[in-house]
């Protein structure tokens, strides 16, 4: 059956751009007879307020885009994401980072050093005995997904994009992305993994900001042998300048034109104008 999901973050109010994802995601459901399911993603807790999930619901089922099932909330999930990075620690794709952001910042802008803004791998190698000293020592770190590592034991991947085609993976795309950090534990790429999985999607839609993040996605789908879904990576909604709509811009919030008195109708035209 197809299955498709809307995930917001519940940081802060809907805007056109979460309107026209939702639609885009709910209509491919629809169409197909299929599911459409609503995930709060809800891992950074340092940030996210009650009211927020409440109003994300009330502006979805004010837009008519109702969903199947009860919302599932990430911060509930949190053993499946701790026992899918204790898999990827059991095959030796992952490995400790003691960098701070300046520490890599510090590295990126070094004379003779990288120029990507990607991880350099300045921990990638050093040896585990000493790794797991720091780490017994309380010392911070995160975990970070050896790509290369990961790329030579799947081999050769690709994805399957509804508006872009088909892509090969490419493991560099992303360097070796951090999986869990202390501050909020597991990170975006591993949680939205295993809940794709965990969900059933067979259809990921969502800007194509993200499309990016795709490869890493397609590799942990890979090494953690989860179902691939196909994607559709659709465009982002801007601002008169060209800019894609965010929260910490203070993008125009879907309650806001409510009040304002624009019908539903007239909010989800001007999301897909």
């Amino acid at each position: 059956m197809t299955t498709t999901r809307f995930a917001p973050s519940p940081t802060g109010h809907l805007h056109l751009g979460h309107a026209y994802a939702a639609k885009v995601a709910h209509d491919l459901a629809r169409q197909h007879n299929g599911r459409f399911l609503l995930r709060h993603e809800d891992i950074d807790t340092s940030r996210v307020r009650e009211e927020y999930y409440q109003q994300i619901e009330s502006d979805l089922r004010w837009l008519g885009l109702d969903w199947d099932g009860e919302p599932l909330r990430q911060s509930s999930r949190q053993d499946a994401y701790r026992d899918a990075l204790e898999i990827l620690k059991q095959k030796d794709l992952v490995y400790p980072c003691f960098c701070t952001r300046k520490d890599i910042q510090q590295s990126l802008s070094a004379p003779h050093g990288a120029t990507e803004t990607i991880y350099p791998g300045t921990c990638r190698n050093l040896p585990k005995e000493q790794s797991f000293q720091r780490i017994a020592a309380g010392e911070a770190h995160a975990w970070r997904f050896d790509s290369n590592k990961a790329a030579a034991l799947h081999g050769e991947l690709t994805f399957e994009d509804l508006r872009f085609g088909k892509t090969r993976m490419n493991p560099n795309a992303n360097g070796d992305a951090v999986l869990a950090r202390k501050d909020i534990g597991i990170a975006y790429h591993l949680a939205v993994v295993v809940d794709d999985a965990f969900q059933n999607i067979t259809h990921v839609t969502r800007g194509e900001d993200l499309l990016e993040s795709t490869h890493i996605h397609r590799q942990l789908q890979a090494v953690l042998e989860f179902p691939e879904p196909t994607y559709l990576h659709h465009r982002c909604i801007c601002d008169e300048t060209g800019k894609r709509l965010a929260k910490r811009d203070d993008a125009r919030s879907i309650v806001q034109l409510q009040e304002q008195g624009f019908s539903y109708q007239a909010v989800l035209n001007m999301a897909n104008p």
